[in-house]
């Protein structure tokens, strides 16, 4: 295994954990619910979901009932992957958006927040999934801390009430907003009191019910209901026939190592292709926080985000497949691209022919979980279903409104996503080793995060948290530069030499993302455990025993 330099340079409030069950979520009540389930003999699955369900409470601003999620699980000898985002209303396409919000220049014109932006929640049926296939506690069980924390209230953390605060001038007006999410007329302020009776009952009714109740019973009636109230598309119809699917992961090799994403519709092939290109380019022995290395990052992803937005979709509708995405030849083809040190504006190739949260757990038996899930923009569509405490997510804004892209909206399609778990496995004697379960949410910063973590870790051997603490930067949809407070000025000005055009930004929690990391310490002993970080850019925690 990795031997990792344990001296982290950067500035921090953390330290790296070690145990032999660990869960590392962006809150710390959260992580404690993941705890509370693996020390009632639960295992790492019944630890997410259970702290998966606290973040809705806890975290609203990042994640709720009605959003989406994905997940990869290692059963101890096998990957397992699970995309659970969800599909359009049946009714939407290009034709209904023109109608509704006429047009912006030729293109239908696309709503940001509200009802026309919520696609079926998928998060539920993932719950569910996992669940029913690696579970062993009684659902209600798993459900039981947030169901507890939304009848009793909770302290608001400091992070989630600075986001909750900026998000509330925009979403105030949105259906049921202001009565769950500004109790006093405004945001809650920083150890602030907040109950959710309404999402504890909705919680107390899925414990009961089951999981399917969100999508075929008195859940999926109320939401239906709300739905038609505002006037939206989403119907009865549309939850019902709702299912996550288990998908087979894609994966490339990197420094003798294999990494894992979920295949499109989400952007996790981008971390791929980037890691894909540096394959191709000697990191090692240049210094890590200098330019010249970071310059070769930068632009392996620039190269892979060109690829990313012209191909990645719903995989029925994608011109190209990940495997010809991700074929070394293709990859070896773009990397001789990349210029030592000139900054290039990219366009994308063509390959041959042929307000997130993220937690990880992992548990003494080997069993890994990286899971993801999240209600997109900040409290997403901003859109709460009365009397539930369900709030929406906007991913339909994820589609296109190009008829010409693959990525264009229509029924029962899933739109491009942004969340994305990862994982590590390594090959010894022929067979996949568990490494480790990893992820960094934060929109499209996140398989930048991955690519900027691994290669820290992998290419650098710097152990997890300094390699979560480093500072990051951020390649922008028009492949300007954000960079994070904390990099060297001098590396900062060589990249600009170099033709970057940078600009600084003073806010770690959306632009550069957050991160939790679960590395096994030794791939045959179990015994040894595992070493944990999770990000100071949120309120988070890693725990174990």
């Amino acid at each position: 295994m990795t031997q990792f330099n344990w001296h982290n340079p950067y500035a921090t409030t953390r330290l790296p954990v070690f145990a032999r069950n660990v869960v590392a979520t962006s809150h710390p009540q959260a992580a404690q619910a993941g705890l509370r389930m693996l020390w009632k003999g639960g295992n790492a699955v019944d630890a997410a979901i259970a702290a998966a369900a606290v973040l809705t409470v806890v975290e609203p601003v990042s994640c709720g009932l009605g959003g989406d999620a994905f997940a990869l699980v290692w059963d101890g000898s096998q990957l397992h992957g699970l995309n659970a985002s969800g599909t359009a209303p049946a009714a939407w396409d290009c034709e209904y958006f023109r109608r509704k919000y006429g047009t912006a220049g030729a293109l239908a014109r696309q709503p940001q927040r509200g009802w026309d932006t919520v696609t079926v929640p998928g998060v539920i049926a993932g719950w569910e999934a996992l669940h029913r296939r690696f579970g062993t506690l009684p659902l209600g069980d798993l459900l039981e801390p947030a169901i507890d924390i939304a009848e009793r209230g909770h302290a608001v953390a400091m992070i989630v009430a600075q986001k909750w605060a900026a998000a509330v001038p925009e979403l105030h007006d949105q259906p049921g907003f202001a009565e769950v999410f500004m109790p006093r007329g405004r945001a809650p302020r920083v150890s602030e009191p907040v109950r959710f009776p309404d999402l504890a009952r909705t919680l107390r009714a899925l414990a009961g019910k089951g999981p399917r109740d969100f999508y075929e019973g008195e859940i999926a009636e109320k939401i239906a209901a709300s739905a038609r109230l505002g006037g939206a598309a989403l119907t009865l119809e549309d939850l019902r026939g709702y299912r996550a699917d288990w998908v087979e992961p894609i994966s490339k090799a990197y420094r003798g190592y294999t990494v894992h994403e979920i295949p499109p519709n989400g952007q996790g092939i981008g971390a791929l292709i980037a890691l894909g290109i540096l394959e191709q380019l000697e990191l090692g022995a240049l210094p890590l926080d200098k330019a010249e290395s970071q310059h070769l990052q930068i632009e392996a992803m620039k190269l892979a985000f060109a690829d990313v937005y012209r191909y990645v979709a719903d995989p029925r509708s994608m011109e190209v497949t990940p495997a010809q995405m991700l074929d070394d030849a293709y990859l070896k083809s773009r990397a001789r691209l990349v210029h030592r040190s000139r900054a290039t504006h990219f366009d994308y190739g063509l390959p041959a022919s042929g307000g997130t949260i993220y937690l990880s757990a992992a548990d003494q038996s080997g069993l890994m979980v990286s899971f993801i899930q999240s209600n997109y923009m900040g409290f997403g569509s901003g859109v709460v279903v009365a009397d539930s405490g369900i709030s929406l997510q906007n991913r339909g804004f994820g589609f296109s409104m190009d008829p010409r892209s693959p990525n264009v909206v229509a029924g029962r399609k899933r739109p491009f996503h942004t969340i994305i778990p990862a994982f590590l496995t390594r090959c010894i004697d022929g067979h996949a080793k568990a490494v480790m379960s990893f992820g960094v949410m934060g929109g499209d910063m996140q398989p930048q995060g991955h690519l900027q973590s691994l290669v820290r870790m992998l290419d650098y051997a710097q152990q997890p948290q300094a390699a979560c603490d480093a500072p990051r930067w951020k390649i922008n949809r028009d492949f300007t530069l954000d960079v994070e407070p904390g990099f060297d000025a001098g590396t900062l000005a060589d990249l600009e030499s170099y033709g970057h055009k940078i600009k600084s930004i003073d806010d770690s929690y959306m632009d550069f993302g957050s991160g939790q990391y679960v590395w096994r310490l030794d791939h045959d002993d179990l015994e040894r455990g595992y070493v944990a970080a999770s990000d100071s850019r949120r309120d988070g925690l890693a725990a174990g025993y």
